[in-house]
């Protein structure tokens, strides 16, 4: 039963947490957005105490359920250990019990926090749990998902239905496809053969759960009076964690996923407490039902603490993607509105690609820049930042962009738009244009003679760089190929207007 338990709400979250990577809608975040806000290292960096201090308590009285329910990586890697082991059928019990490596573990948490603090926020994003699953989701999945919603679109159009829509489905970043090819690549061949490897040697949020875990009240016991040495609790455990020959269990790494106490026949594993007389009765094989009520317990803490979202309206999609311009060189990156300053973004973003799924303009794409690579940032070629929407804010968990509301957005100025008059149209064409004049959305741009004491001279652009807001609308729409004869500038610090 408390296996069954287990599975049920891992297989919740994980399906809820990889349907907010791949549903270009945005209808989703509305109600399972709260998922992405209660994860670990988001929680920690959003400085959400409430959520942090639960997730604690959770696994002080209960173990490391957060590991096998709420972590998407986690299951994931259960998913792969458990279809390895339905291949054949001596691979059901291929594990055996190993000591903990804890030279690696806590030098990897060593490193983590090292980096974490000097600002190396792409090693930080690495080996982030929640953050390696969304590059593996949004790189890997979400194309999978999108062309198979293509194919659906053109077969219910031919059926005179309009149940679906096509989307677009391209490549934003090369080098966070191939970071996250190669962890999805090693974490599979890690779980595949060894389960839980990643999560007890590499995880940093695995060695900071464990810590705790090693005290938690409630956990899987051993009944040496009713254990006849057979050793399948062991070969079942896919932390490795059960030392049968010792009849000891490694509780910072046992990651509380009942498969011991399903696999054992002779009820010599319960899940009770570990303290004074309750543990006693418990592992004399006495009131069995206690740990099932205490694991319900706990795993509703979670779902009914965290269990908060906000209403979320649908932005309409962005304009007919432009193919052949390139992304010109800015001086400072543009990140959203709501990221208050680059510092704040780039010292909380973990890389998890939330905001870039979500976008319905296509504005925002992983960096390639060594220091912040995977970390978002924003460019102009298919779309612009429409004023209107506030999606990116409404779903970053960690707090690199604060939510605000779409009449703060309007106000805020995250770059300013600098003309090229050597690239426009008016002056290498002798063409009438004013395209960016026309659409800005900000009232910034006005169309002025190009000889001040010549009224018949060609109209071209200026730019008031105190109303520009930089949402790129004149970037996107300028007709200069292949680089835009305007362009946005970003602000380290963005301001009010």
């Amino acid at each position: 039963m408390l296996r069954k338990t287990r599975i049920t709400l891992a297989s919740i979250f994980f399906i809820g947490i990889t349907l907010l990577f791949l549903d270009f809608t945005g209808t989703l975040h509305a109600w399972l957005g709260w998922m992405a806000k209660i994860q670990f290292l988001p929680a920690v960096l959003a400085l959400n105490l409430a959520v942090v201090a639960i997730l604690l308590i959770l696994t002080l009285l209960f173990g490391r359920v957060y590991c096998s329910v709420i972590c998407p990586l986690g299951v994931m890697q259960d998913i792969i250990s458990w279809i390895h082991g339905k291949t054949k059928k001596k691979n059901r019990f291929r594990f055996s019990y190993s000591p903990a490596r804890n030279w690696l573990r806590y030098g990897m948490l060593a490193i983590f926090i090292l980096v974490l603090i000097l600002g190396v926020h792409s090693l930080v994003a690495l080996i982030a749990p929640y953050s390696a699953y969304g590059r593996i989701a949004s790189n890997l999945f979400a194309p999978l998902y999108g062309w198979g919603n293509n194919l659906l679109a053109w077969i219910s159009e031919r059926a005179g239905s309009y149940a679906f829509y096509s989307t677009e489905v391209w490549l934003k970043s090369i080098s966070t496809f191939v970071v996250a090819a190669a962890t999805f690549a090693v974490i599979f061949a890690l779980a595949w053969k060894n389960g839980r490897t990643w999560c007890n040697t590499i995880c940093p949020v695995g060695t900071i759960l464990g810590f705790f875990s090693r005290f938690s009240l409630f956990a899987p016991v051993i009944d040496t009076e009713k254990c006849r040495n057979c050793g399948l609790c062991g070969r079942q455990c896919k932390a490795s964690c059960i030392d049968m020959k010792e009849h000891k269990i490694d509780y910072s790494r046992c990651v509380a996923c009942m498969d011991c106490i399903d696999t054992c026949k002779d009820g010599a594993i319960h899940y009770a407490c570990r303290y004074g007389k309750a543990g006693m009765k418990e592992k004399t094989g006495a009131a069995p039902d206690q740990g099932r009520r205490a694991f319900m317990i706990g795993t509703g803490i979670v779902l009914t603490s965290a269990a908060t979202a906000s209403a979320q309206k649908k932005v309409d999609g962005g304009l007919a993607p432009i193919i052949d311009k390139k992304v010109p060189q800015r001086s400072t990156p543009l990140v959203p509105a709501g990221a208050v300053s680059l510092k704040n973004f780039t010292d909380h973003c973990t890389g998890c690609q939330l905001c870039v799924s979500v976008c319905p303009n296509q504005v925002l794409r992983p960096s390639a820049s060594l220091m912040n690579l995977m970390q978002p940032q924003m460019s102009y070629e298919r779309g612009y930042c429409r004023p209107e929407c506030t999606r990116c804010s409404e779903v970053c968990p960690a707090g690199a962009i604060l939510e605000i509301t779409k009449e703060e957005k309007s106000s805020i100025q995250i770059g300013h738009a600098v003309v090229d008059l050597s690239l426009c149209l008016v002056n290498t064409d002798e063409v009438k244009c004013g395209n960016c004049a026309r659409h800005c959305p900000a009232g910034a741009i006005r169309m002025v003679h190009r000889n001040p004491d010549d009224k018949n001279s060609p109209m071209i652009p200026t730019v008031d760089e105190e109303r520009c807001i930089g949402c790129g609308a004149c970037e996107n729409l300028c007709p200069a190929r292949p680089i835009s004869a305007i362009k946005v500038e970003g602000h380290e610090v963005h301001r009010t207007i």
